[in-house]
């Protein structure tokens, strides 16, 4: 596998609100990338009652302007194709990224950029959820695009301006859990991953209830063949588990008694789809 150089580390609709500016801030010490994290995704829903859930699995921090080579018997294990994210027509995922900054009105978000996701595996990929840490040509942060898929085929993206802790606000913007209307603000925790990997999106109502909380926790692996090989064998076809789990705890909860939602037509975003 090869391994390109470590990369710098890092109101309206869809836009966080106003957090303290990262301009002329240092840049951090990066993490080496290409990189492997062994997860555990956790949710936590409050009301109308108490439901957890946890599931393990993998996800790779990478360079959009360096994805690594895998092996040729390695390749269908990670695969990661622009027609996954964003709008799905960029011929890159650099060319995709730039679209949808440029659609928030950033412009100096030239630099750096790391990408957490899940890599298409076998043939399938579903992420939830895709974190980008973009930074100016000096390595400085600028901003954080969080980007979300739900299982109906929608895509949007939150341009997010997190503190010096990776803490940021945004309104609900796009309809992910048909158990949930779309309403309220996420309050999001995303620092650049390092050795450890910890984020937290929780939604907020204007009553004061939390009715979901989503952590994502895990510990950097060098993005080595053997890791990989390894992790897949842990966590087989880990995509489809993911998207097969969303399903099922969706049917459980819904067995449980909870109301399914009418689904709201989202605003479209240039460079989403």
């Amino acid at each position: 596998m090869t391994v390109p150089p470590a990369a710098p580390g890092p109101t309206a609709e869809g836009t966080a609100a106003p957090a303290p500016a990262t301009a002329g801030r240092s840049p951090a010490a990066p993490p080496p990338v290409p990189a492997l994290y062994e997860t555990e995704i956790a949710h936590t829903r409050t009301t109308p009652f108490s439901y957890a859930l946890r599931h393990r699995t993998y996800m790779w921090l990478v360079d959009v302007d360096e994805l690594p080579v895998l092996p040729r018997a390695l390749r269908p294990l990670a695969r990661f194709d622009p027609r996954d994210h964003f709008d799905g027509h960029a011929p890159t995922l650099r060319a995709g990224l730039d679209a949808c900054l440029a659609a928030h009105g950033v412009r100096d978000a030239d630099g750096p950029a790391l990408m957490l996701t899940h890599a298409r595996v076998l043939g399938h990929v579903f992420n939830p959820l895709t974190v980008y840490w973009c930074h100016d040509r000096a390595g400085r942060p600028v901003c954080v695009v969080a980007e979300v898929h739900n299982t109906y085929g929608g895509r949007h993206t939150y341009l997010l301006r997190p503190d010096g802790r990776g803490r940021a606000e945004a309104a609900k913007a796009f309809y992910v859990s048909p158990f949930l209307d779309v309403e309220g603000a996420y309050r999001m925790r995303l620092p650049l991953p390092g050795d450890r990997l910890d984020l937290t999106v929780q939604l907020r109502h204007s009553d004061g209830t939390r009715p979901l909380t989503a952590t994502v926790r895990g510990t950097h692996r060098p993005a080595r063949p053997g890791t990989l090989l390894a992790a897949a064998l842990r966590h087989p076809w880990s995509t489809a588990a993911v998207s097969l789990g969303i399903r099922r705890h969706g049917v459980r909860l819904w067995l449980k008694g909870l109301r399914v939602r009418p689904r709201t037509p989202s605003t479209p975003q240039e460079g989403t789809s």
